[in-house]
C-alpha cells in the first residue's frame, strides 16, 4: 500500500468489516481529497466536501474493489477484467440463466470489457451439460441466448480468480462459505441483495427445476432486477467519478 504523504489524512478503504482486505486509500491534502488504487496510483480527486462524503460513501462498502478496479483499468495496459460468478446448485437452470443476463446487461451498457461473467454449480449433477431446455426456452423469449453455455461444479481455483461470487440461495451461499478459502470469504453474497427492490422481492432465487413456467419466468423476473440493479451501480458510480 502507497504511504501516506507527509500531513496529509490517510484512510484506508476495504470491503471487509474485519479490515483484512485493503484494497486502496484515501487521503487529504491541502488541495483537496485524493484517491489512490491498489498500486499507488491516483484515479479520482475531490476538491469540495460533498465529493469526498461521496467518494467515502461509495469506496468505503463492498464497493471498494469494484469501483477501485474499474477505474484504475482505465489506464493500464491489457487490465485483467472484474469477474463474476454466479453458484446455483447444478449450474443448468439458475446460475447459467444469471450469467445470460448479466452478459447482456454488461454490454448493453457498454461494460463487456470490464466485466467477465461465468457460472458454476456447488454439486457436478450435470458436468458438461446445456442449461435445462425450459431456462434456455424462456430465456431465448425475452432475448437471452444460453445454448452455448455448460455446467460445471465450482472448483478451490475459482476463489481465487474471481472477484465477486453471487450465490442464489441461501444454501448454496452455506456451501460456498463452508469450502472457500478465508482470504476470499468476502467476495461471497447473495446476489439479489443488489436489487433495487431486494426487500420486497427476498433474497433468493427459488430454484424452477420440479415446478412449471411460472417458475422459470420468476426466475427471469428477479435476475433482470438484480442486474439492472448492479449495472446501476456501476454506471452511476463511473459516471460520477
Amino acid at each position: 500500500m502507497r504511504p501516506a504523504p507527509a500531513g496529509m489524512q490517510h484512510e484506508h478503504l476495504c470491503i471487509d468489516a474485519r479490515q483484512a482486505c485493503v484494497h486502496g486509500s484515501l487521503e487529504q491534502g491541502g488541495d483537496g481529497w485524493h484517491l489512490f488504487d491498489f498500486n499507488g496510483t491516483r484515479v479520482a480527486s475531490a476538491s469540495y466536501y460533498e465529493n469526498h462524503s461521496a467518494l467515502r460513501r461509495f469506496y468505503a462498502g463492498q464497493w471498494a474493489f469494484l469501483l477501485i478496479k474499474l477505474i484504475s483499468m482505465s489506464s493500464k495496459t491489457s487490465p485483467r477484467p472484474l469477474r463474476i460468478l454466479f453458484v446455483c446448485m447444478g449450474n443448468i437452470c439458475r446460475s447459467p440463466t444469471a450469467e445470460g443476463v448479466l452478459r447482456a446487461k454488461v454490454a448493453q451498457a457498454g461494460l463487456a470489457e470490464f466485466v467477465k461473467i461465468d457460472s458454476a454449480g456447488t454439486h457436478n449433477f450435470h458436468p458438461g451439460s446445456s442449461p435445462d431446455e425450459r431456462s434456455q426456452q424462456h430465456a431465448l423469449r425475452r432475448g437471452y441466448d444460453l445454448s452455448q453455455l455448460r455446467a460445471r461444479q465450482i472448483v478451490e481455483a475459482d476463489f481465487a480468480q474471481f472477484d465477486m461470487i453471487f450465490a442464489m440461495d441461501w444454501d448454496n451461499l452455506a456451501i460456498l462459505q463452508e469450502n472457500s478459502p478465508p482470504q476470499h470469504a468476502h467476495k461471497l453474497q447473495l446476489f439479489m441483495r443488489h436489487a433495487n427492490q431486494h426487500k420486497a422481492l427476498g433474497a433468493v432465487v427459488p430454484d424452477p427445476y420440479h415446478g412449471g413456467d411460472s417458475g422459470f419466468e420468476q426466475v427471469l423476473d428477479l435476475l433482470e432486477q438484480a442486474s439492472d440493479g448492479l449495472v446501476n451501480k456501476l454506471l452511476t458510480s463511473l459516471k460520477n467519478y
